[in-house]
């Protein structure tokens, strides 16, 4: 009974740690589905992505629009219990935050030798059972994309392959110092996994939607 017990304090002790309420909708998420906002020196609202920032921290639901609800309600002053200046342009500076570390992660990966680009070379890595996502640019063509899609649905036995479409070709191109980057692949790395893992977020955080109905009560938050 008391190792239970133990065994129970401990795994809520982790999980308080790796959790925390966000301060617009007011559930309790995963630091990993959150991003830390922090007061600057100058008394302005900054994000803190890599959690390193000192300062009490307020923590909001990854997501574009619960972010533009917290500047529109006016959260991060009522959390901190300060004055506060918040851009009205916060929520698009932590996108453009999110996406720039993504293709950071990505010309990381294609540094290490974990992507391949071009539609020929796509179809080669997938027909080798090498390949743990696709990536189509945002701008790219339905057509190639689905004959891709298509190809991954073949060479997994109907399982699919996750395909980012987070990012214009220019982008694509910008990180991966080429030209015209249309499609690519990535392969199997830890490069790869960090890469998939950032554009993961860049996509939650554009399309992810937050009901604000009937979400009442302090905007106020313990760090």
């Amino acid at each position: 009974m008391l190792e239970a017990a133990e065994h129970n304090g401990t795994r809520a002790k982790r999980a308080a740690e790796t959790s925390r309420r966000c301060a617009v909708l007011r559930a309790q998420r995963s630091k990993d589905d959150l991003i830390r906002f922090v007061l600057g020196p100058d008394g302005t609202i900054v994000p803190d992505l890599k959690e390193k920032l000192p300062g009490r921290g307020v923590w909001l639901t990854a997501a574009h629009e619960t972010v533009a609800e917290a500047v529109k309600r006016k959260a991060f002053g009522r959390a901190l219990k300060t004055d506060a200046k918040t851009p009205d342009t916060l929520a698009d500076q932590v996108g453009q935050l999110l996406t720039e570390a993504a293709l950071g992660a990505l010309s990381m990966a294609n540094k290490a030798g974990s992507v391949v680009f071009g539609h020929s070379k796509v179809e080669e890595a997938l027909s080798k059972g090498r390949v743990v996502a696709l990536i189509h640019a945002s701008d790219a063509a339905d057509d190639g994309c689905r004959k891709l899609d298509g190809k991954a649905l073949s060479t997994t036995g109907g399982q699919g392959i996750p395909a980012i479409r987070a990012f214009t070709a220019d982008e694509l191109g910008l990180a991966s110092g080429r030209a015209n980057v249309i499609h690519a692949a990535l392969i199997q790395s830890g490069a790869a996994r960090k890469f998939l893992a950032a554009a993961s977020r860049v996509e939650r955080y554009r399309t992810g939607v937050s009901a604000f109905a009937d979400q009442n009560g302090s905007d106020t938050d313990q760090e």
